[in-house]
């Protein structure tokens, strides 16, 4: 890109965080773990978050398709994992740290009937792919932090799974964009699932052994292989990810199923992912010179979640109350505020529909188990309403 030559100010570093074998493995949490620990060691973080599919925002979604509408403070609905990114590294994304597929076909169509491309063919590549790359490189020089001052690095999260069809043009973009920026200013974290079959207990690796092939295959190298299992993962079988994905056993990182997202952090700094990071990207700052203190408040902060604290139990009201991500936000504040006072939230869903009067006549039972779970819920000293 024209716009990285002659830059006198130091290159923004890139961390790419892609998913393989299923969706909705963890690659979220991970991304605004990765950013919390950059900036424990005092760097500036943005997140971007890419979602392949066609919508030009989350804005007309079903919470049944992608849990809960985000909405960020510029008006952006965007997808609920830029409100885990606000959490977790307190930063204010605007509505184009969410790329669709639907915003960047737009874009591309409205420059091509302004006559931009003078006449050519306009075609995936090198169009659409010089399009996400100019996006990212635009929206990661954008201060979210309060001090006006641009990130220093941009951890993006590429929605999806490698190989799903809808996902190939960003890929691509990315295959391209790690020498667009240079080597030495990207990153690539791959977040795979190591399943555990009940019948034989054995972790199984062959999974993300054909999701990293098929990465490589792609033109993507991955310098961190992130497993996602059930139960810690075992030595032999981080071993055997290393030698059939040809990485060093420290470039493979085990994250088990936990009792919070908040020791997600922690298991990372435990496995010295940070400092591998820090040398991979050259990065200005000393390696194992993370702050004390941040790692302090996020130990507490897991460490009170675990404890058995006497329960408030709030009830909540809703129309999609079969999903919780539906009202995650709700959801993650109430836990929050619970925390603050000691105290261990417990919600009480009531399907709205199950109030109306029309569900007395048709389902009688349902429509007075909601009412009784309502007034309880009122009259109970430990118990709040929420509506």
């Amino acid at each position: 890109m024209a716009e990285l030559e002659g830059s006198s100010s130091p290159p923004i570093k890139f961390i790419l965080v892609s998913g393989g074998v299923i969706s909705g493995v963890g690659k979220g949490v991970i991304t605004s773990s990765i950013g919390t620990l950059l900036k424990s060691y005092g760097l500036r973080v943005t997140a971007i978050k890419i979602d392949p599919y066609l919508n030009i925002d989350a804005g007309t979604f079903s919470p049944y398709e992608h849990g809960e509408v985000f909405v960020l403070d510029d008006g952006g609905e965007v997808d609920l994992d830029l409100g885990n990114y606000e959490r977790f590294l307190d930063i204010t994304l605007h509505r184009d740290n969410n790329i669709t597929t639907g915003k960047i076909y737009q874009h591309v169509i409205q420059k091509e009937r302004k006559g931009d491309f003078l006449g050519k063919t306009v075609q995936v590549v090198p169009h659409v792919t010089d399009a996400i790359q100019e996006w990212v490189l635009r929206v990661a020089k954008i201060p979210v932090d309060g001090s006006g001052l641009t990130p220093q690095v941009c951890v993006i999260e590429l929605g999806g799974t490698i190989g799903d069809i809808e996902g190939m043009p960003f890929v691509e973009a990315f295959r391209q964009f790690q020498f667009t920026v240079g080597l030495e200013n990207f990153c690539n974290i791959h977040v795979s699932l190591v399943p555990q079959p009940g019948n034989t207990g054995e972790q199984k690796t062959k999974p993300t052994q054909n999701s990293v092939r098929q990465l490589r295959g792609l033109g993507l190298s991955p310098d961190i292989i992130v497993c996602r299992s059930i139960s810690p993962l075992e030595e032999s079988v981080k071993n055997k990810i290393s030698n059939f994905c040809h990485v060093a056993p420290k470039q493979v990182v085990a994250i088990h199923d936990c009792t919070s997202i908040y020791r997600v952090p922690l298991l990372l700094k435990q496995q010295a992912v940070l400092d591998f990071v820090l040398k991979r990207l050259h990065l200005p700052v000393v390696t194992g010179s993370c702050s004390p203190q941040t790692i302090y408040k996020w130990r507490n902060l897991a460490d009170r979640y675990d404890r058995p604290y006497p329960p408030v139990v709030i009830a909540i009201v809703g129309k999609y109350t079969k999903l919780e991500d539906a009202y995650i936000s709700v959801i993650k504040a109430l836990r929050h505020a619970a925390l603050l006072f000691h105290l261990k939230l417990h919600i009480k869903w009531i399907e709205a529909a199950h109030l109306e009067s029309t569900t007395r006549e048709e389902e009688p039972v349902k429509f007075h188990e909601a009412w009784k779970t309502l007034c309880d819920s009122q009259w109970d000293s430990y118990c709040y309403s929420f509506m």
